[in-house]
């Protein structure tokens, strides 16, 4: 006889036990896609950043000037100096592990320092050495860059910059030959450059005009002062071990106490770059504390799902004990529907941040946002083949984890266990 009441009991349970799989798995869904997110989030960051200093030499050091904290030789406290061209030469002569070196001199910022025909511009003048090129490299539009020729005989040449090629000849127009006056003095251009990396010294190179350094200090009337020396050693050496013998050579130079730590200030790029490597390191095991932890939860659910729904099969797994089933058979089949579970809820939310993903990647092309080298320091973000791998191994041992009490529960249960609730 057909009892309407029983079956909308049953169809009441069902549904139930549906609605709390669907919560329970919803935590694990939750966790993996939030664990592709940042990690995807995290990768486009990091790769924004490398594509955008990559080409800079990372073995590379400045060293500048600073005021004395301690008298020595006859010098007062507090006496300012300045490098001079005869340090470079004593360092490259000291130090064979130096590839490229260059002095670095700053001026000219002024409004209106810049002319030509009936256009004024303001921009940075820079005083460089041809190894500088090699240190922030450079992408030549037009012409070629300052050779030691130029140094030598102190050419009135200079190198402009992207923009100040828009802002001061006519699209097309070749400058090569053209003369500039740049804080009254005429100097011929014999190249136009962009910058390829995103790291610039002493302002953007697109903006900025290069002149011969010893040009610079003969134009300025700076003698053989220079404001700041840029090196780069061999990439099989390191930097940051040179870094405190090269500053000893340079005090001894310029007669400053061994002891003065503040005298000669530095700016070490391989210690820069270190510290960003650091920093992302930290952010992925950020991301996967956090993931690994949400999944957890989530495993947490999946497994108290599975004891509720061992308590409510105990007849049935009572009976297969009367009847002669092996416990094997039932820790197999309570493990295999605890990581069956987690697995359609992970695979799930691991689908969908990777669609999410590759909508955003798609919207940052449409953008002109993903190109390397452009004005943003965030890539695509992606997630790689082994961070997938990962995170899937990770959902296999979690849906493992998850089903082990309940299956240690479902093997306790004795077929007497099963009449008594009947």
């Amino acid at each position: 006889m057909f009892d309407k009441d029983k079956w909308q009991e049953i169809w009441l349970t069902i549904t139930r036990n549906k609605m709390r799989s669907v919560l329970t798995a919803f935590g694990v869904f939750w966790g993996i896609f939030m664990l592709v997110l940042m990690s995807g989030s995290g990768k486009g960051l990091e790769d924004g950043i490398t594509s955008g200093v990559k080409d800079f030499a990372h073995n590379t050091c400045y060293f500048f000037s600073m005021r004395t904290t301690e008298p020595y030789a006859g010098f007062a406290k507090g006496r300012n100096w300045s490098i001079r061209t005869s340090d470079i030469e004593v360092l490259k002569n000291r130090f064979p592990e130096i590839e490229r070196i260059s002095a670095i001199m700053f001026g000219g910022g002024n409004d209106n320092n810049t002319l030509r025909n009936s256009k004024y511009g303001s921009y940075m003048v820079k005083g460089l050495s041809p190894d500088y090129l090699y240190i922030e490299p450079q992408r030549m539009l037009y012409g070629r860059y300052i050779n030691e020729v130029d140094i030598r005989e102190k050419r009135k040449v200079c190198v402009i910059g992207e923009r100040v090629y828009q802002e001061m000849f006519l699209p097309g127009e070749n400058p090569l030959g053209k003369l500039l006056q740049i804080n009254g003095i005429a100097y011929r251009v014999i190249g136009v450059n962009i910058p390829v990396t995103q790291v610039q010294i002493g302002g953007r190179s697109e903006e900025s005009i290069i002149l011969p350094f010893s040009t610079m200090q003969q134009s300025y009337n700076r003698g053989d002062k220079v404001d700041c020396i840029g090196l780069s050693v061999y990439n099989n050496f390191s930097i940051t071990a040179l870094e405190e013998s090269m500053k000893n050579v340079i005090k001894k130079q310029n007669r400053i106490s061994p002891s003065d730590l503040q005298a000669v200030g530095s700016m070490n790029v391989e210690k820069e770059f270190k510290m960003f490597t650091s920093l992302f390191g930290g952010i992925n095991i950020l991301v996967w504390i956090v993931g690994i932890g949400t999944l957890l939860a989530g495993a947490v659910g999946v497994s108290n799902i599975m004891l509720v729904t061992v308590r409510e099969r105990t007849k049935e797994i009572g009976i297969r004990r009367a009847l002669g089933a092996y416990p094997r058979s039932i820790l197999v089949q309570i493990m295999t529907e605890s990581l069956i579970l987690t697995l359609l809820a992970g695979l799930l939310g691991l689908s969908m941040g990777v669609g999410l993903l590759y909508l955003v990647d798609m919207f940052m092309q449409s953008m002109g946002m993903s190109q390397s080298g452009g004005e943003t320091f965030f890539a695509p973000p992606q997630i790689s083949f082994v961070t997938a791998a990962s995170a899937t191994f990770v959902l296999v041992i979690t849906g493992l984890l998850a089903g082990c009490l309940p299956a240690w529960r479902a093997l306790q249960i004795k077929a007497i266990d099963a009449i008594r609730e009947e």
